[in-house]
């Protein structure tokens, strides 16, 4: 916490700010180790206070060691003007990506004889890159995912709902200890694997379809995130060609993206590819995304992103191109990699190979 306090102060010396409130969740959990769900840092060059309500006290105390705790009860604002000239601020930086308007307003009239800054990013660029201890935190969400796919993927059998496996995942997660799932998991089975952001329905899985399963585990504050498309019993021709397609695109960023591509640079890598063979419409969302503390957050592998958004060492992030049929489904297959300087570290385990997608329906 000491190194990563040291970074964010010399980002306030550059931006020339004299404080930062912090209230993002993930970067409050990043910065200080509190994991309750309220609380404010103010970071200056001298002070790292944490101001929370009766509720977190202790927790504060115990979790966030380099904090001075600041008991505020229930009226934060109350108290905004005298902890910031406490803090010696004048110029104070507030995450304009993460404040609603209305909490913004209520912080500027209490303290108005303050000027506010609006920052984007300050905290999130910092998370971005990981270090050896947070990949190590990963890499564990990752083998969890992978052993709980395995283990579903042998109980899968005709009858079972979209509903079912979503909760077979959890639950075989949850043996494997992990904290909880990183988001709500994806089954969509058939034509309704179409759709990346599909919620699995109570419906019996057809034999034959395409499934497209999209889970990931969280342990220790860190994700992880996985996709495979797999089919109960024979799959049809079109599979064959679509899954190749989509694991042929998905190979290539592996074998090309390296630290110092931009991250448009990389989504091209695999866009390309499928639009070569004629699915440039079926491609609409990014090749990946960063993954840590957040199951979506920084860099964003895309299209969108930033011309000047470049991969870094010890990024970690998703590589999940996909291809979607509305008349007749979808495939998408994601890992996670860290990024090295030579190219990327794979983490997920769980086999891609085309023979290995097809569950027996018996």
């Amino acid at each position: 916490m000491i190194d990563r306090l040291a970074a964010v102060r010399k980002k306030l010396n550059e931006a020339e700010l004299d404080a930062l409130l912090v209230s993002q969740s993930e970067n409050r959990r990043y910065l200080s180790g509190f994991t309750g769900s309220a609380g404010v840092l103010i970071i200056s060059a001298e002070n790292a206070m944490l101001a929370t309500d009766f509720r977190y006290y202790t927790q504060a105390e115990d979790q966030a060691p380099a904090f001075d705790l600041v008991k505020v009860g229930y009226k934060f604002t109350d108290h905004l003007a005298d902890l910031l000239t406490d803090a010696g601020a004048q110029r104070v930086g507030f995450e304009s990506e993460h404040l609603t308007v209305a909490q913004h307003e209520r912080w500027q009239e209490a303290a108005s004889e303050f000027e506010w800054i609006a920052t984007s990013g300050l905290v999130e660029d910092q998370r971005a890159v990981k270090s050896p201890q947070e990949v190590d935190k990963v890499r564990l969400a990752v083998e969890v995912a992978d052993e709980a796919f395995a283990r579903v993927s042998q109980q899968l059998r005709p009858g079972a709902t979209e509903q079912d496996v979503a909760w077979m995942m959890r639950a075989e997660m949850h043996d494997l200890g992990a904290g909880g799932i990183a988001f709500e998991t994806i089954v969509a089975a058939g034509k309704d694997g179409a759709k990346p952001h599909y919620r699995p329905a109570n419906k019996k899985i057809p034999t034959g379809v395409p499934i497209v399963i999209d889970m990931g585990a969280a342990i220790d504050g860190y994700h992880s995130d996985m996709t495979r498309t797999i089919v109960l019993g024979a799959p049809d021709a079109t599979f064959y060609e679509i899954y190749s397609l989509v694991l042929h695109a998905q190979e290539q960023v592996a074998a090309q993206i390296r630290a110092g591509m931009t991250c448009v640079e990389a989504d091209a890598v695999a866009r390309d590819i499928i639009e070569e063979a004629g699915h440039a419409d079926h491609f609409g969302h990014g090749l990946g995304h960063g993954v840590g503390l957040a199951v979506h957050e920084a860099p964003k592998l895309s299209f969108t992103a930033n011309e000047d958004n470049v991969l870094k060492p010890g990024m970690v992030v998703t590589i999940e191109p996909g291809v979607y049929l509305p008349d007749w489904g979808g495939v998408r297959i994601e890992d996670m990699a860290v990024v090295r300087e030579d190219g990327l570290d794979i983490l997920t385990r769980t086999p891609k190979a085309v023979e290995a997608q097809i569950i027996p329906a018996s």
